[in-house]
């Protein structure tokens, strides 16, 4: 029987995961919360990041081809970048307060990787011939996610001039890319069910690059943080009337496309609570952390309890029914 197969965005977990993480790491910087729930939320990141590789690196050797066939998928492939984006996350959470020049090495490589990684898929893009309604919001992952993170991590391990390098990418390709993907959505046939979570990535490039600039001046809100603010409040407005399809979808590992974007949605809204200092603004970081926290563990007991059903990943290719014909939507599910 061939092996059940393993999609790429189970990569997706360790990410979200990771993003929480970072949420409560703000907030215990920020001396709203203790730094104990950051650290046990970054080793449950690293685990399920170190448990989704060697689930995927089992199955990319069972399976002939696998690895090259999924990294050229037009749909798909992108998700591969979130095997080396959320190290970088790991390190500057639960090495860097403990170890700052092993966290430095850490960064430093999976950002070099990133940037190669970033650099392999613009140029397989670039040869062209592919379908544009193949686009979709996951094609932010390697290089603006990438850029962002990584150049949020170097400046967090004080490569401040690779970060500003890191930035340099993130930003550039994010200008690039939004625009087409945006155009996408508006003027083309609506995404499959399998990919509509990916729409929840709208609201992160502006998000972590405001924590990549957070990080970097010491969380201060100036010019650059409010432009940043505005067009992140109107991808954030952009979602609710997106809700009633997301309320219809049926859970899958897409599903926790939602998870890093909003974490990162929080991290920022901590800072520029953290910045007002109004009445009530410690109340409102709890309230951010709870809501936050609620939907990465609701998200995280879905996958639980599909994974205890047998549910969570795709069936063999030897089970699906005889005369079907895979569609390229799927291989995001």
């Amino acid at each position: 029987m061939s092996p059940r197969r393993i999609p790429l965005n189970i990569f997706g977990m360790g990410f979200g995961l990771s993003g929480l993480a970072t949420s409560w790491r703000i907030a215990a910087d920020l001396n709203v919360a203790s730094h104990w729930f950051s650290d046990a939320m970054t080793a449950a990141a690293a685990m399920v990041w170190a448990g989704s590789c060697v689930a995927y690196l089992r199955y990319a050797a069972a399976t002939p081809d696998a690895w090259s066939r999924d990294l050229s998928d037009m749909t798909a492939g992108p998700f591969a970048s979130l095997a080396v984006i959320t190290p970088i996350l790991l390190a500057a959470n639960g090495i860097a307060p403990y170890s700052p020049a092993a966290a430095a090495v850490v960064v430093d490589v999976f950002a070099v990787l990133v940037l190669l990684l970033g650099g392999w898929f613009t140029g397989f893009w670039m040869r062209g011939g592919t379908d544009f309604d193949r686009l979709h919001p996951g094609y932010f992952l390697p290089t603006v996610a990438g850029g962002l993170v990584a150049a949020a991590g170097l400046a967090e391990v004080g490569q401040q001039r690779f970060a500003q390098m890191m930035l340099g990418l993130g930003l550039v390709c994010w200008a690039i890319l939004g625009s087409m993907i945006l155009g996408r959505l508006i003027f083309r046939p609506p995404l499959p069910d399998a990919l509509t979570p990916t729409m929840a990535i709208e609201v992160a490039p502006a998000a972590v690059a405001s924590l990549t600039h957070f990080f970097a001046n010491g969380g201060r809100v100036d010019f650059f943080a409010a432009v940043l603010a505005g067009y992140g409040l109107l991808m954030v407005t952009a979602q609710l009337p997106l809700l009633p399809r997301y309320l219809r979808l049926s859970f899958s590992l897409g599903t926790w496309a939602f998870t890093f974007s909003w974490t990162a949605v929080a991290g920022a809204a901590l800072f520029w609570i953290a910045s007002t200092r109004f009445v009530g603004d410690r109340a409102s970081s709890y309230l951010v952390l709870a809501i936050i926290t609620g939907l990465v563990s609701g998200i995280a007991a879905r996958t639980l309890a599909a994974a205890m059903r047998g549910q969570l990943l795709p069936a063999p290719v030897a089970e699906t029914k005889i005369g079907s014909r895979p569609q390229s939507a799927s291989s995001a599910s």
